[in-house]
């Protein structure tokens, strides 16, 4: 019989100091901690192409990180802060609204440029689950709206302001449609030397793409999992990566995820039984006793407590594991989140 795990099961103490504040001098000079052994091994991520085989699959989530986040005033003056969630057609978005009054339908809000350039958008309404969101028009195109006045949306626990090295750096080298507002670190760590590795051992690669959200922080509050509702976020499964799955698997390769973003799309395309190409929302809640399709192997950051992406690498690896490596990197001083260090690690057969 499977135990029933509670929010309390996923919790631990991190010191503070820990939690990386600005990335690696180099992408792979982080550290990596191999978990796919018996013992945890202490390594660095440039190391990475040694412990995979040739004839394995690398699947990269190829999504790129907007300048999501504004600031601005309300018309009354107030100040206001937006952080965009998603664009929508006709020049409209979807925003996280943080003003001391929430803005009303048919006000506008101003947002600002460094340089003293600004432009206004109309409040159109609440939206999105539970109205959490607010819909608003642009007057332009928002993705270049958003490129000239937006800062990069950096998540809540790295406390500095962001600069230009952030927009380099929160960003993966193969990023290549414009969507996110949060990056997907466990990619943030591929540099051309270790790409050019893995070609040279035989690993061969493919994407999907996932739009990773703002949800990705969003704690889970209640101590039974199964009341959690999940955030939506749109993926996309090209037909050349399930074909190329298909051939890794009869050939006998290993299906490695670069990251829990990689693997959500990937299993959410397989939720079905048989993995589907094509484009579509995920609110897929993985926690210990899913049933993986797809992913054998998996490359991830280090995850915050009691949060739905903890939940998910306890569910991959095993409870007991994951809770064992977590220890062993907190030990051994590993810096954790999105600008931390890596974890590789095989999948539970249990």
């Amino acid at each position: 019989m499977r135990p029933t795990y509670t929010l309390a099961d996923f919790d631990f103490e991190l010191p503070t100091e820990l939690i990386a504040q600005h990335p690696a001098a180099e992408r792979s000079a982080s550290r990596l901690l191999d978990g796919t052994a018996e013992a945890p091994i202490d390594r660095v991520f440039r190391e990475l192409p040694g412990l995979l085989h040739a004839g394995d699959l690398l699947v990269f989530n190829d999504t790129k990180v907007i300048k999501a986040r504004l600031l601005g005033a309300k018309a009354s003056g107030g100040v206001v802060e937006a952080l965009v969630e998603r664009v929508l057609p006709g020049h409209e978005v979807l925003a996280h609204l943080r003003a001391s009054k929430s803005p009303k339908p048919g006000s506008t809000v101003h947002f600002d440029a460094p340089g003293g350039e600004r432009f206004t958008a109309e409040v159109l309404g609440r939206s999105g689950p539970d109205n959490a969101l607010s819909q608003l028009r642009f007057p332009a195109e928002p993705l270049a709206l958003l490129e000239r006045f937006g800062h990069v949306p950096l998540p809540p626990y790295i406390t500095h302001a962001d600069t230009a090295d952030d927009e380099r750096r929160y960003q993966t080298v193969f990023a290549r449609r414009p969507g996110a507002v949060a990056a997907p670190t466990a990619a943030l760590h591929f540099d051309a030397g270790v790409l050019d590795a893995l070609r040279e051992r035989g690993v061969a690669s493919a994407h999907v793409t996932l739009h990773v959200g703002a949800g990705t922080f969003q704690p889970v509050r209640s101590e039974k999992l199964a009341e959690h509702k999940m955030h939506s976020e749109w993926f996309e499964v090209p037909a050349a990566t399930v074909a190329a799955i298909a051939h890794t698997r009869a050939a006998g390769g290993r299906i490695v995820a670069v990251g829990t973003t990689t693997l959500r799309a990937l299993e959410s395309a397989a939720r079905a039984g048989t993995l589907l190409a094509g484009a579509r929302e995920t609110d897929i809640f993985i926690t210990p006793g899913f049933q993986f399709r797809v992913v054998d192997v998996l490359l991830t950051n280090f995850h915050l407590p009691k949060s739905t992406l903890l939940m998910l690498v306890s569910a991959f690896a095993g409870h007991e594991r994951v809770r064992a490596l977590y220890r062993h990197a907190i030990s051994q001083r590993y810096r954790f989140f999105s600008y931390g260090d890596a974890m590789l690690l095989r999948r539970d057969r249990g």
